[in-house]
């Protein structure tokens, strides 16, 4: 049986290897030592899913993959490539490509709600101890209760200082509200806002459906997210981007098996997801990566050595490219011996000595065949990419900005009454029933507190920035609210 959608990987003398359409929701591991050829075969699957009519949201942590927009340049090295992998159906060409960037530099900015991300990826994201969690967890529950909307950094701040403020007015409903751990909790944030939390905590929110599109010619538009300085806060990066991984798990529908997948994730640098993770954390997201195949979705993993990805999650990653390993010390060789025993074996392939033998663009490669069964392992030679290998100049990144479909649709934050605004005039309100004036009704201000408690209450009801029930689905999974 041949599959609609394929994605070449690479080929060699038995011919050309595959991932096929149908199977490629069943999670992928591209790994292998620095300078080895990660990046190029990253850019050669992207390609692949986007000429197959796969949306793919691919994270840059070195920058490097911008080229993705412009057509390659004819290299001699390249032309060699193509012709010892049959050369056909090869052409330079660029690729449709959105750019994005959570600091708003280098791309279309990235937002999220503090509503949105939850307090049990926010208290990870916080660095936060069991109580300064749990304290972060009534927060959030007063928040609902009070009707406020947590949008941005301002609002959270904002809130916790009203809470501190109040605690013994609170501590019926609500049981005690330490003022230590009300502390840690303002510090972090503060924290927070110096590595650009500020900027990412905002309105207007990324839309999913701004990921999952194809152009005219039925390509997959490529969302590009610049990472190259957000790893440099890689405690932030990894919560985006479970977060975003949550969001996709909530919203879409079930729709199992397909000719091909509904969007595909590139994840680069993923230790960084999964490095100090708190076990409930790492557990819940190991259920995502599992039921998130249901939804349409591949997860493709990008690290140095396969033991970087907790085993629960390795165990799901089907498609496998191996690239070069270095074994300089006996951990390293460790880690080599590891990643060989990751792979069905082949009888004809010494697969552990092989590993330390590649040389730059080429691979062990295992895919699922046709009956989901792992192919024994083969060394492969990477397919070259069609776009430019390297980034686009400073000019052409801005030229390629101002002419994105999206452009102004998330250029402007947003900043409408929410928590900062309601708890700023309550207290407003407070202050000017002056003791003359005990007893009798306060003056009336444009608007008074009970209309802006109402308004937003009402926009909490009628948004996804209001939902009480679900927050995130690693929160809810763990049956916090």
């Amino acid at each position: 049986m041949s599959d609609v959608c394929q994605v070449l990987v690479g080929g060699n003398a038995a011919g050309l290897i595959h991932i096929a359409g149908s199977l490629a929701n069943r999670h992928g591991l591209v790994s292998g030592a620095t300078g080895t050829g990660k990046t190029v075969t990253l850019q050669t699957l992207a390609e692949g899913f986007s000429r197959a009519g796969v949306p793919v949201f691919l994270s840059d942590a070195k920058g490097d993959l911008s080229g993705l927009a412009k057509a390659g340049e004819r290299r001699e090295s390249i032309q060699q490539r193509v012709q010892r992998l049959g050369g056909r159906d090869f052409q330079h060409r660029p690729y449709p490509v959105i750019l994005w960037d959570l600091l708003g530099e280098n791309g279309h900015p990235v937002r999220a709600t503090i509503s949105d991300m939850g307090p049990l990826l926010l208290a990870t994201l916080l660095n936060l101890n069991n109580t300064q969690s749990d304290v972060l967890q009534v927060l959030f529950r007063i928040a609902d209760d009070q009707g406020l909307l947590l949008l941005d950094l301002k609002d959270l701040k904002s809130l916790v200082k009203w809470a501190g403020e109040n605690a013994k007015s609170l501590q019926g409903d609500y049981g005690s509200l330490p003022t230590q751990s009300l502390n840690a909790i303002q510090r972090s944030l503060l924290s927070l806002e110096e590595q650009g939390g500020d900027k990412f905590f905002a309105e207007p929110a990324l839309q999913l459906n701004d990921l999952m599109q194809t152009d005219f010619s039925g390509n997959g538009v490529v969302s590009l997210l610049d990472a190259s300085r957000l790893i440099q806060q890689p405690r932030l990066y990894a919560m985006f981007m479970l977060w975003l991984l949550a969001e996709l798990f909530e919203q879409l529908p079930e729709v199992g098996d397909q000719p091909k997948p509904r969007l595909v994730f590139f994840f680069d640098e993923a230790h960084l997801l999964f490095d100090n993770a708190p076990v409930a954390l790492l557990e819940k997201l190991e259920q995502v990566v599992r039921l998130i195949r249901s939804k349409g979705v591949g997860i493709y993993f990008i690290t140095q050595h396969p033991q970087d990805i907790p085993e629960a999650i390795l165990g799901q990653l089907a498609h496998r490219v191996q690239h070069a390993l270095r074994a300089f010390t006996p951990k390293d060789q460790k880690a080599l011996k590891v990643a060989a025993q990751t792979f069905r074996r082949n009888e004809n392939l010494d697969t552990e000595t092989v590993i330390g033998q590649l040389g730059i663009g080429e691979a062990l490669v295992s895919v699922l065949d046709h009956q989901g069964v792992p192919t024994p392992v083969q060394r492969v030679e990477i397919a070259p990419p069609q776009s430019r290998i390297g980034p686009m100049t400073e000019a052409e990144r801005s030229e390629h900005i101002q002419r994105s479909p999206l452009r102004g649709r998330y250029d402007m934050a947003l900043d409408r009454v929410s928590a900062y605004e309601v708890l700023k005039q309550r207290s407003e309100t407070l202050l000017s029933i002056t003791p003359s004036s005990k007893g009798k009704k306060p003056a009336r201000q444009s608007e008074s507190v009970v209309e802006a408690l109402a308004k937003s209450a009402a926009r909490a009801i009628g948004s996804q920035l209001g939902r009480q029930i679900v927050r995130g689905v690693l929160g809810s999974l763990l049956g916090k609210r």
